[in-house]
């Protein structure tokens, strides 16, 4: 049975896409749930639409991100940690640290999910960062870990 997909399934498809399931699916779980729509000319003409919104949003995301990229690739992130002999760090830079410098100094707000740091960063120096800001955008960070000069 093909039925025209309401919102986002799991392994299954995107808003707005034609996919053929089993019948009891579709009746028992996907109508029902309003995950799903059944076909007639009116709704295939309703997933064109919605479709046609969500590749507009997609475009609109994209180029909201590649816009991020030059602001976040311009300007260094400063990150001030206490430090040993030799430049080790007593402590590390995580992602949560390098997402709220970028917040504090930038003023651009990133999810510690979207800072790619395999490992914590723990010693001085400038470390290139990568954010994923969009499934084809990264941005690279600069991040400048310096000594702390405090007390």
């Amino acid at each position: 049975m093909k039925v025209i997909l309401a919102s986002d399934v799991d392994k299954l498809g995107q808003r707005g896409e034609v996919v053929t399931v089993a019948d009891g699916y579709a009746r028992n779980y996907l109508v029902p749930k309003g995950l799903a729509l059944m076909t007639s000319k009116g709704s295939l003409r309703q997933a064109e639409q919605m479709r046609r919104a969500r590749e507009q949003q997609e475009r609109r995301r994209k180029s909201e991100a590649a816009a991020k990229v030059s602001l976040l690739g311009s300007q260094a992130v400063y990150i001030s940690a206490r430090a040993g002999e030799g430049g080790r760090l007593f402590g590390s830079v995580t992602k949560a640290d390098v997402a709220r410098a970028i917040e504090e100094q930038i003023g651009e707000a990133i999810d510690r999910q979207h800072v790619r740091l395999d490992d914590p960063i723990r010693s001085l120096g400038v470390h290139s960062v990568e954010i994923h800001l969009h499934e084809e955008v990264n941005a690279l960070v600069n991040v400048e870990v310096i000594a702390y000069e405090g007390d």
